[in-house]
């Protein structure tokens, strides 16, 4: 479980930083960022070891990176401003 864990970080950092080396113009703070995507991965490797059980680490740590990338996307801010139609 330590491994999956520290794994997890790792994987969750690495994402975090492509993120935030890609898309710097669309998310907040760096901080945030790099916190935000190890803390997700953690989270998402605890809930798949909790659904898994032990002994299925690859499959943990895809469900880490997986919580993680949507925590992320989560952060992700439109592009452009958003226009609305009188209409609506």
């Amino acid at each position: 479980m330590l491994l999956e864990a520290l794994g997890s970080i790792a994987l969750g950092f690495a994402l975090a930083w492509a993120a935030a080396h890609r898309l710097g113009d669309r998310l907040p703070s760096r901080r945030v960022v790099l916190a935000a995507g190890p803390l997700g991965a953690l989270f998402g490797a605890y809930v798949t070891h909790s659904a898994l059980g032990p002994g299925h680490v690859v499959a943990t740590l895809i469900g880490a990176v997986a919580v993680g990338a949507v925590l992320l996307s989560l952060l992700i801010r439109p592009r452009g401003r958003i226009r609305r139609s009188a209409a609506a």
